[in-house]
């Protein structure tokens, strides 16, 4: 495996060593040493699979005060995957970052706790399994509308389908 570090060092680009032959491939999609030598020193306890269509926008979303860091892998598919930076502490609160991910350049990628994430189909359809570092807890579920002027992030697609809990989510200095 590879990794690159990104604008926010503790957000991480993984690509996985892929070995293919004519019957297909083989690949890790984890390997915790691996990951706790680079500094990636959680343990996932959920994964969830998404899959969406063309244009679905999920996103911004996070847990308040039971963060989870996130190890996303594309399983077919590409997407925009975004992350903001939450910590109020840190000297890039409220900067964000996007990054294409494709599934055929078999990318993955870290996401530390205090980020906020979403992301958006660019293929037909995609497949993704995340992994998560603390359980979901709907009492802690947090999100902020994914084009507030605030954050200012740039999306490639101009009309989004949205799920009812994004179309009215709130600006972020408004979430309790």
């Amino acid at each position: 495996m590879s990794i690159t570090p990104l604008f926010f060092p503790d957000v991480k680009l993984i690509e996985p060593k892929v070995y293919s032959d004519a019957r297909g491939f083989f690949k890790e999609l984890q390997n915790q040493q691996f990951f706790s030598d680079v500094g990636i020193d959680c343990t996932f306890v959920q994964m969830n699979h998404s899959f969406s269509s063309y244009g679905v926008l999920r996103g911004m979303h996070f847990q308040r005060s039971l963060p989870q860091a996130k190890h996303l892998i594309v399983l077919s598919g590409e997407i925009y995957d975004v992350v903001v930076d939450i910590r109020p502490d840190s000297p890039t609160f409220k900067q964000w970052l996007g990054i294409h991910l494709k599934a055929d350049l078999h990318q993955q990628l870290f996401i530390p706790a205090g980020f906020a994430h979403g992301f958006c189909v660019l293929s037909p359809t995609v497949h993704l399994i995340y992994q998560c570092s603390a359980l979901f807890n709907l009492a802690e579920d947090r999100v902020f509308c994914y084009n507030d002027p605030e954050i200012g992030i740039v999306w490639p697609i101009d009309e989004p389908l949205l799920s009812e809990k994004d179309r009215l989510a709130p600006r972020f200095k408004d979430v309790n």
